[in-house]
């Protein structure tokens, strides 16, 4: 795989876990005898990916300690956010760290099993800036759906309320970095809101569909839920 650089947004709160996962960031839940954050990097290994940059912010020393039990020192990077800058601040941060045309970003508290191989030939084949994982779901109200044509281009973002079937942001994206630093970003922003959701029609935005198992452990009742799967989705 051509791209093998990843920005892990491993910084969040986790409010709605707080009554499960005390004075812990959101990425180092533990699950069974490992953080979360353990099952990530070890599916994102099994992928290729070779150099992590790791985007933090609350309680950021319990993610940096264990990382550096994990990894090579040659293998990641740490950049810890002065101040909650926002999913867009925490990536332009990041980004100042990659020595690529290309780079992963990713949520730290998702795991989605999409073959980053098929979605990398997705981006290069549109001559995409940004490439999304988009899966398929049925029943729900937690997520917001991403619309796209018959050319996988995105045509827009609906609110989160409840529907039958469609197709959500995994919380995977294949980003150009140059093209995304050439806007004039403030120092906090939203990725979702003032990137996505704003320059999707104007700028070279694609969508890479795959039926693959996800996992968001924000809430509670997916936390239990991955103590029961995780084991036996990654292999270790």
């Amino acid at each position: 795989m051509e791209v093998r650089e990843a920005i892990i947004l491993a910084g969040g709160l986790g409010t709605r876990l707080q009554s499960e996962v005390a004075n812990l960031p959101k990425c180092m839940a533990p699950i069974n005898d490992h953080p979360f954050l353990f099952y990530l990097i070890r599916h994102l290994q099994h992928q290729g990916i070779e150099r992590f940059i790791f985007s933090l912010g609350y309680l950021s020393t319990h993610a940096a300690n264990y990382i550096s039990t994990l990894l090579q020192d040659d293998a990641y990077t740490l950049v810890t956010e002065p101040y909650p800058l926002g999913t867009g601040g925490a990536v332009q941060l990041a980004m100042q760290q990659v020595q690529g045309k290309d780079v992963w970003v990713l949520n730290g508290d998702s795991i989605c099993m999409v073959s980053l191989e098929q979605l990398l030939q997705s981006h290069i084949k549109h001559s995409a800036t940004c490439t999304l994982a988009l899966v398929p779901m049925h029943n729900f109200d937690r997520y917001g759906v991403v619309s796209i044509d018959n050319m996988n281009r995105i045509t827009g973002f609906q609110e989160k309320k409840w529907q039958e079937y469609g197709l959500i942001n995994a919380g995977i994206y294949l980003m150009e970095v140059e093209a995304f630093q050439s806007f004039a970003w403030p120092e906090k922003f939203s990725l979702e809101n003032d990137y996505l959701q704003k320059y999707y029609a104007s700028t070279p935005m694609y969508g890479y569909n795959e039926n693959a198992y996800f996992l968001d452990i924000g809430i509670p009742e997916d936390y239990y839920r991955a103590q029961r799967e995780l084991p036996l989705q990654i292999s270790l």
